[in-house]
């Protein structure tokens, strides 16, 4: 089974989270569902510089990423691959991005970000920021 390592942004702007919805996949299971952005690490690149150019390819944002905004790593296993995602808290000052990959968006309070439809790697990610004092 392939096995990859992703980088994941909570991105946070006037205490809301952005919540990023995949679109049409070869995987009917992670198809239509939520997610935080980002991407796979590329050999021989950081996790924060990894994170920061998935940022800039798939939303057109310029995000800097610091190694004390790690929130949390998540192992998952899905039917045909695994993952292992660590995701950073990334404030930012503006709403503004462009979509080049995902379907949809919504920025939500914390409080309601659970009621979207997740990817269940990104599951955990919600649980632990529903109980933290991140945002």
């Amino acid at each position: 089974m392939k096995h990859y390592y992703v980088t994941a942004a909570i991105l946070i702007n006037n205490g809301e989270i952005l919540c990023m919805q995949r679109g049409p996949s070869k995987y009917e299971y992670v198809a239509y569902k939520y997610e935080f952005p980002g991407g796979k690490v590329e050999e021989s690149e950081s996790l924060e510089g990894c994170l920061q150019r998935e940022l800039k390819e798939e939303m057109g944002i310029v995000v800097e990423i610091m190694p004390e905004q790690f929130f949390m790593t998540v192992e998952h296993s899905y039917p045909d691959f695994a993952i292992t995602m660590h995701t950073y808290i990334c404030p930012v000052n503006t709403r503004e991005f462009i979509m080049h990959e995902h379907k949809d968006f919504k920025w939500l309070p914390k409080e309601k970000i659970s009621v979207l439809d997740w990817a269940d790697a990104d599951k955990p990610i919600v649980e632990s920021l529903l109980k933290s004092e991140v945002v």
